[in-house]
């Protein structure tokens, strides 16, 4: 299996933590990351992804928290159709 990327970033409470970059999309000319904790297994059934909203801005990569529902279910559902389409047998 590929080696993932590894993103530092600060969550809410102002903690650094280490997270698995797994893929970037892009949903309405926006990129959406999809992250996992470091130490989290990307095969296991209960690993808990988290969705960020990506850019780069001076070359650096800027991740931020997706607040409106209406946008995170619209970037969760374009994931899962995507990921149907793309796996079927």
């Amino acid at each position: 299996m590929q080696e993932l990327q590894i993103i530092k970033t600060t969550d809410e409470e102002g903690k650094e933590v280490e997270l698995k970059l797994l893929d970037i999309v892009n949903v309405d000319d926006i990129d959406y990351a999809l992250l996992l904790p470091k130490d989290a297994d990307p095969e296991a059934d209960d690993a808990e992804v988290v969705l960020m909203r990506f850019k780069i801005e001076n070359e650096e990569y800027i991740f931020e928290t997706i607040d409106d529902d209406d946008e995170f279910d619209l970037v969760a559902q374009a994931i899962i159709d995507d990921a149907e389409e793309n796996y079927k047998d």
